[in-house]
């Protein structure tokens, strides 16, 4: 089955909000095996949502709209899909009286017009709205199936898992799952990554490997069909294992894993204390760490040390130690490290020194930097990098590195892969 989604609103043409309804119905669709093969977004506009519906019909077996079934006259996409499925609306008793209850709920005032988000397209599903008042509905005619869901990702979200999903599985008797596992990477390029791979890339059928780059990571996504969720995973295992062997010491985490989580997940297992001395990061690193959950029971505290006095004051870095070597150097970012680690009695210490930018430092280029890490095992570890950035850029990825290099020094002392 070929599915096809189609966003409606101007609301999203224009940028001001994302459309992320269309991601989580296609990732929801593909775990009951219907493959997504287009996304469509169109404007309040009958005709031009006409010209997408006609689009669709010749290209999918399985339409799902989002957004349009409101009380105000831009909400016209139950209108337009009746009229092209020359159908009528007709009132639902039991959408209306939902409607109505809702308004005695909130102890608010119901206006006339909305009563129109109970009218439903004739001879469809109601598909009710626990969260809102617009119901959904689904619709079969001449062997294409029409699902129509409200904008509000609260109201839509429920409805598609609690009525869409069972609806869609019931009528088209789905046979197959797919699975997905996704890798997350640090250090290493797309590109590289990719070429590293790429036999296995060329090679695929089932399952897929496709390589992704977001912002802050590059990712494998190993995708599987099969006829049960196990059966997916099974062949899933030896391509990630595959994977491993070749790009192993890059992968941090899978799936919904962020360099941070995993660090917090890492130290809160293994009851780890850790503290920071941050220069050229000014806090971000201790920021990203700060995100997670529980992280008070590992994270005692830091320092934000950004000039050499406040390294000397605050940490004690020996003066004769940054006059030989420099604040951006090896040395520094170690005694940093070790320097924290002392003052908070932690576990484990980090320095993080460098040239955010734009201006050269220290005889140093922009993009130098220089991370500590003194280990729960006392072992003291520096690590270079040589980014070319913005200045903010650079701080960024130096917190985000500094967070895979503790992920890789924590499983390293403890063996773990």
């Amino acid at each position: 089955m070929k599915a096809e989604i189609i966003a409606v609103g101007s609301e999203l043409l224009l940028g001001q909000i994302t459309n992320t309804n269309a991601t989580f119905i296609a990732k929801n669709l593909a775990e009951v095996g219907i493959d997504v093969y287009y996304h469509t977004v169109v404007g309040d506009n009958p005709k031009r949502l006409d010209e997408a519906i006609s689009i669709a019909q010749q290209r999918a077996d399985l339409i799902i709209f989002s957004g349009g079934l409101g009380p105000t006259k831009d909400d016209l996409t139950k209108e337009t899909i009746a009229k092209r499925l020359s159908s009528s609306l007709i009132m639902d008793r039991k959408a209306l009286e939902n409607i109505e209850a809702y308004f005695k709920r909130t102890k608010r005032t119901m206006t006339e017009n909305n009563k129109k988000q109970a009218l439903i397209i004739d001879g469809a599903t109601v598909l009710e709205n626990r969260n809102g008042m617009a119901p959904g509905m689904a619709i079969e005619k001449e062997g294409k199936r029409y699902i129509l869901l409200p904008g509000p990702p609260h109201e839509m979200e429920p409805m598609f898992i609690n009525e869409a999903i069972p609806y869609i599985v019931g009528a088209v008797g789905i046979r197959e799952v797919i699975a997905s596992k996704v890798l997350k990477f640090y250090g290493i390029g797309e590109a590289e990554l990719e070429h590293r791979v790429q036999d296995i890339i060329e090679r695929q059928t089932n399952p897929t490997v496709a390589p992704l780059a977001s912002r802050d990571a590059v990712t494998l996504r190993i995708t599987a069909k099969a006829n049960s969720t196990e059966a997916a995973q099974n062949l899933i295992a030896p391509v990630e294992a595959e994977i491993r062997a070749l790009v192993g010491e890059f992968i941090y985490g899978i799936d919904e894993d962020t360099l941070s989580s995993k660090a917090a997940e890492l130290l809160l297992q293994q009851s780890l204390t850790i503290s920071a001395a941050e220069s050229l990061t000014a806090g971000l690193f201790m920021s990203e760490l700060s995100e997670q959950a529980g992280i008070s029971a590992s994270l005692k505290g830091g320092t934000v040390v950004y000039n050499e006095e406040e390294k000397q004051r605050q940490l004690h870095v020996p003066k004769e130690l940054i006059e030989k070597y420099g604040v951006v150097s090896k040395e520094c970012a170690a005694a940093l490290a070790q320097q924290v680690k002392l003052k908070f009695n932690s576990d484990i210490g980090v320095g993080l020194t460098g040239v955010a930018g734009p201006d050269p430092h220290d005889q140093k280029p922009m993009g130098t930097v220089w991370i500590g890490i003194e280990t729960h095992k006392g072992e003291v570890k520096t690590f270079k990098l040589e980014l070319s950035g913005t200045r903010n850029t650079n701080r960024r990825r130096a917190a985000n590195f500094a967070l895979y290099y503790l992920i890789k020094s924590i499983s390293e002392n403890e063996g773990q892969k």
